[in-house]
């Protein structure tokens, strides 16, 4: 069974970051289309090690969790 990474997304004050729940990765960037563009490089990245891509087949797309204020 394949599953999502799971980013939450939030502001800090001066950027949206996101932070993956399952690896070590984190991004950001100044407006919410920057942040998804980033994490899905840094996704990239990540598991461009080559230990890192037989984990990676068992994920098939990002899942983000946005924090939001009213």
């Amino acid at each position: 069974m394949k599953h999502s990474l799971k980013f939450e997304v939030y502001h800090d004050g001066a950027y949206y970051c996101a932070r993956c729940f399952d690896f070590d990765i984190f991004t950001q960037g100044s407006t919410l289309d920057e942040v998804t563009a980033n994490i899905k490089e840094a996704v990239q990245l990540y598991f461009e090690d080559s230990e890192k891509k037989e984990v990676k087949d068992n994920y098939d797309g990002i899942l983000t969790v946005m924090e939001m204020a009213m």
